[in-house]
């Protein structure tokens, strides 16, 4: 299955609500995967939820775990140089594999002007290697630094990691999506997907995750959210 990006499907290159994409994709999974294997997905993140991993996320008014990650082009980037810049909005995503994360990375995208406007910097950690964030950044057009987050030790920080679940690995592995490979470890664990807003100071402004990765904050939410600081 071809995932198009927003370019591809919005030639006027207005910006679209984020939850009409996801619609899109959901459509598709509806129509062309298999029920069974739909099924295991819904107990996943049924599963997550019976957690309760969300609600026990570092939150709003927390200090940002400091860290030092390496880019999509491999330099070490510090989170202390990030917020020296002023506002830090910070992704946590799955990976380039992912639909969901590849159109949340390309709506943002188109949201950056907005976002550095309000004297704001954007960037995304996610646990895949550096080599496979300089492939997202370069076939979607990114416009921000993708960090390699290896064996997710700053996810973990933040309270989002999880291991997947058995038979949802057997349907990973069915469909060629080779998180060792991808990931550079045989752990077999992701972050569910965050989205956090960083004073200068590192205070945390405003925290989102979700155990559903099919749902995101939306990127207009998230600059009329820093305007309002602005």
């Amino acid at each position: 299955m071809k995932w198009r990006s927003l370019e591809e499907s919005t030639p006027d290159t207005e910006l679209r609500p984020l939850r009409e994409i996801f619609a899109e994709r959901k459509e598709s999974i509806a129509k062309y995967v298999p029920a069974e294997t739909q099924a295991v997905h819904v107990r996943a993140v049924a599963g997550l939820k019976q957690q309760g991993l969300a609600t026990n996320i570092l939150g709003v008014g927390s200090k940002i775990p400091e860290f030092q990650l390496k880019d999509h082009d491999g330099n070490g980037v510090f989170s202390s140089d990030l917020l020296a810049k002023g506002r830090l909005v910070l992704c946590i995503i799955r990976g380039r594999w992912c639909p969901f994360c590849v159109a949340q990375m390309e709506a943002m995208n188109l949201v950056l002007p907005e976002i550095e406007q309000a004297d704001a910097t954007l960037a995304v950690i996610s646990p895949q290697t550096v080599q496979q964030s300089f492939f997202m950044r370069d076939q979607h057009k990114l416009r921000f630094p993708l960090l390699s987050d290896a064996g997710n030790k700053v996810a973990r920080q933040f309270g989002l990691t999880y291991r997947v679940p058995d038979e949802q690995k057997a349907i990973y592995q069915r469909a060629f999506v080779n998180l060792p490979f991808v990931n550079g470890d045989d752990s077999w664990e992701l972050p569910i997907p965050a989205t956090y807003i960083f004073e200068c100071d590192g205070t945390i402004l405003y925290a989102s995750a979700n155990e559903d990765y099919t749902e995101r904050p939306e990127p207009a939410d998230i600059v009329r959210f820093l305007q309002t600081l602005h």
